[in-house]
């Protein structure tokens, strides 16, 4: 399980999306596939970024508040 710390570095928006992309690209997903999960985490505010990482990313990622 990979902890995330969202007050830290590594809990900005920027790098949260580029964790994704890296994500994605290791569980063998295409790029369309990344884009579409990088739309939706960008398709509303701070909080629903989180929320679709936890729903995309939940079982390998553990967002720390």
């Amino acid at each position: 399980m990979i902890e995330i710390d969202l007050s830290g570095p590594q809990g900005n928006a920027y790098a949260l999306m580029g964790c994704v992309q890296q994500w994605g690209k290791d569980l063998g997903w295409s790029r369309a596939e990344v884009k579409v999960v990088i739309d939706e985490m960008m398709s509303g505010n701070y909080d629903n970024l989180c929320q679709t990482v936890e729903k995309h990313f939940g079982d390998y990622v553990e967002l720390v508040k």
